[in-house]
């Protein structure tokens, strides 16, 4: 006999969208999104809290940026077969989700200028763009494999 119904498949899916108000708690629940996709990924223990860190510390740097207009954060989290992105994009007046100072000074780093591991030691890549009257930080994590090269 065959059933009617659908068979019942898993699916994974692939981005999660949140919009957030300015409250801390908020951020650790955004920290806690990313340490979910970064454990189903299979990276190790202590990887995924530099990026659940990494995560909290951008959506409270964001929240700086909100304004009564634009009250609210909106992040994605994506996961492609060979990375992980998070884009943190708030509407207004152009400045990035993250300053750019976080932004330079993790860009120092990665040149070697600078030693510390800084807020973004769990992420090999960091983008900002402003697109439309938003802007938006993007931080890319890859999955098993080298970060391709900028030439």
């Amino acid at each position: 006999m065959k059933s009617l119904w659908p068979v019942a498949v898993v699916t994974d899916p692939k981005t999660f969208r949140v919009l957030l108000d300015a409250d801390p708690r908020l951020a650790a629940a955004a920290g806690g999104i990313v340490r979910y996709l970064a454990d189903a990924a299979g990276l190790e223990n202590g990887a995924i809290a530099r990026m659940q860190s990494a995560v909290i510390a951008a959506c409270s740097e964001a929240f700086e940026h909100l304004t009564a207009e634009n009250p609210r954060l909106e992040i994605s989290f994506t996961r492609f077969p060979d990375r992980m992105e998070v884009a943190l994009t708030h509407r207004g007046e152009g400045s990035p989700a993250v300053g750019l100072d976080t932004i330079a000074g993790f860009a120092a780093r990665i040149g070697g200028t600078d030693s510390s591991p800084g807020i973004f030691a769990g992420f090999d890549r960091v983008q900002y763009e402003s697109r439309g009257g938003a802007a938006i930080t993007r931080l890319t994590k890859y999955l098993g494999q080298v970060p391709p090269t900028i030439q």
